[in-house]
């Protein structure tokens, strides 16, 4: 026994309620057991008890054993003076003579279910309940998946206002911009393309947006891949017109390398700021077309870019390659959308106390298509479904934030799994 464990016991009344009493020997009735409280104080709030012939409304307090009370000095802290009852495990001391109600739930909670919870707990597979997934209904996955969306874009959008929108001096149009290149540089390079980013405000580059190679030479030299001596013509002259514009705004290459190595040449940095650049050639003020787009359709068309003619043959300076356009694939795009554009509308919603752009976020997850990736194959190796963004990203939340740290008892489904398991 935990006492997480038996704080959700008491939360969802998971044990034999017939003829309690306390120790003390007076009847009790739970008309209701509180609202479970996870910040500082007693466990659940605002609880209706009835003990003996009087009905008390106040705290309730959950330990494993009795003397865990004064262990954790609860008798010092005014927090705990409108403690109610007490619920213990175990009682491992006399308490004939307490003012304090005592409940012993020992003997009434199944032990299949605490052998269950064990289960989960000392489960070493892809997730702790893999085994029951199957015989949770669809009902209880679309709700849960639902929550799980909404805490993943509002964790990420926490991070947004808290710390990207300050630092671009209250801009959404430069936060969107730092987001949209950080996931261009995909996994291995997002810190660099996001440096990339931080190192070229959104005023110059639409000082320069007309011109494709101003627009290379600026992301190419502040990656640090314009120093080398190159043969082709192309590559020197976008070395000289980073060597100009590098002057004229006292730019200086970021310090974060871009990397190479174990990636498929499509996804070699040179490409993908290759199309960075062309985005931003053909985009213009873009936060604000999010904003206003009226469909996803809209927001895909803005991504649908291709590098430029030098990178029809190339995947790196100086290196020629046979023939293919570099365009941004689809794949991409829905990265784009799900990790740049959804959760910056969150925050800008959370900003603003809105609810419309969150609204419009849901409706485009559900029309992307899934991401398919070990963790999602193996959620549908259990027959758990994954028909869209929006399934996949609750999915990655489910197993991140509740399976892997095997918050059981927190999750909708652990939950469905040990409801019917009773005394």
């Amino acid at each position: 026994m935990t006492e997480r464990l038996l704080q959700f016991i008491w939360q969802f009344q998971y044990f034999n309620a017939g003829e309690l009493r306390t120790e003390q020997g007076d009847p009790v009735s739970i008309i209701a057991a509180g609202k479970y409280n996870t910040n500082q104080g007693p466990d659940f709030l605002q609880a209706k008890i009835k003990i003996g012939d009087t009905l008390w409304a106040g705290n309730v307090e959950l330990h494993i054993r009795t003397s865990d009370w004064n262990k954790h000095s609860h008798q010092n802290d005014s927090n705990y003076n409108n403690v109610i009852l007490h619920v213990v495990w175990q009682n491992d001391i006399a308490v004939e003579n307490s003012t304090l109600p005592l409940l012993v739930l020992e003997n009434r909670i199944s032990s299949l279910l605490i052998e269950k919870y064990k289960s989960f707990m000392e489960q070493q597979g892809f997730i702790p309940c893999a085994a029951g997934l199957q015989s949770v209904s669809e009902i209880i996955w679309l709700t849960w998946k639902d929550r799980l969306l909404v805490e993943r874009m509002q964790r990420k959008a926490a991070v947004i206002t808290g710390q990207l929108f300050p630092r671009s001096n209250n801009h959404w149009e430069e936060v969107c911009w730092w987001l949209v290149a950080r996931n261009f540089g995909i996994k291995i390079n997002a810190d660099a393309f996001e440096a990339v980013a931080r190192s070229i405000s959104i005023n110059i580059l639409a000082k320069h947006k007309n011109s494709i190679h101003q627009l290379e030479a600026m992301l190419f030299g502040q990656a640090g891949l314009l120093e080398c001596d190159f043969e082709e013509s192309y590559p020197v002259m976008l070395k000289k017109e980073y060597a100009f514009l590098s002057k004229k705004y006292s730019l200086k290459p970021v310090t974060v390398p871009v990397h190479f190595l174990r990636m498929r040449p499509s996804s070699f940095p040179t490409v993908r700021l290759a199309q960075l650049a062309a985005f931003i050639y053909q985009s213009s003020h873009l936060f604000s077309q999010v904003l206003e787009s009226k469909n996803v359709k809209e927001i895909i068309k803005l991504f649908e870019v291709t590098a430029n003619d030098y990178w029809h043959y190339h995947y790196r300076f100086d290196e020629r390659a046979a023939y293919l356009p570099k365009k941004v694939g689809q794949d991409s795009i829905n990265v784009f959308i799900i990790n740049s554009l959804a959760p910056l509308l969150f925050a800008y919603d959370n900003y603003h106390h809105q609810q419309k752009n969150k609204d419009k976020v849901m409706d485009w997850l559900q029309e992307l298509a899934p991401e398919k990736n070990a963790i999602t194959k193996a959620f549908c190796s259990y027959g758990v479904l994954n028909k869209s963004a929006f399934d996949s990203q609750a999915l990655l939340e489910l197993k991140s934030m509740y399976c892997d740290v095997k918050k059981c008892l927190d999750c909708a489904i652990g939950n469905n799994l040990l409801k019917y398991i009773k005394k």
